[in-house]
């Protein structure tokens, strides 16, 4: 007697299974590569924002006073909070601006955190 060719149907089931792993395997890391891009995506704008920021005080001709500053802005489409601490130096000629850049005013986790100075012009 002659067998019939083929798979049974348990090697059928075994082999469902197997590609049905390698399937939902694929699909979590490409859910996790995305939400890595978006997370790549805020912290480049936060960066942007906290450039800006630095730039803004730089760009002004008065000398920034020392103490803390925070406001909003917006970037890519997102609203970003910003805090920038404006400390004195030993050199009385300058002020070091600290910015930190945050998705919302109550987080603690910075996106982006960028420090620079300020230079008191000359004629002042």
């Amino acid at each position: 007697m002659r067998q019939a060719a083929g798979f049974t149907l348990l090697e059928v089931l075994i082999a469902l299974t197997i590609f049905a792993v390698g399937v939902m395997a694929t699909l979590r890391v490409l859910g996790v590569a995305a939400g890595g891009v978006d997370e790549l995506r805020m912290r480049l704008s936060a960066g942007w924002v906290a450039q800006n920021r630095l730039a803004e005080v730089r760009a002004f001709d008065k000398f920034p006073a020392v103490g803390v500053n925070e406001g909003e802005a917006p970037m890519a489409g997102r609203q970003y909070f910003w805090r920038e601490e404006i400390k004195t130096t030993p050199n009385p000629l300058f002020r070091r601006v600290d910015v930190s850049v945050y998705v919302a005013k109550e987080d603690e986790h910075a996106l982006a955190r960028l420090s620079g100075f300020a230079v008191r012009p000359l004629l002042q």
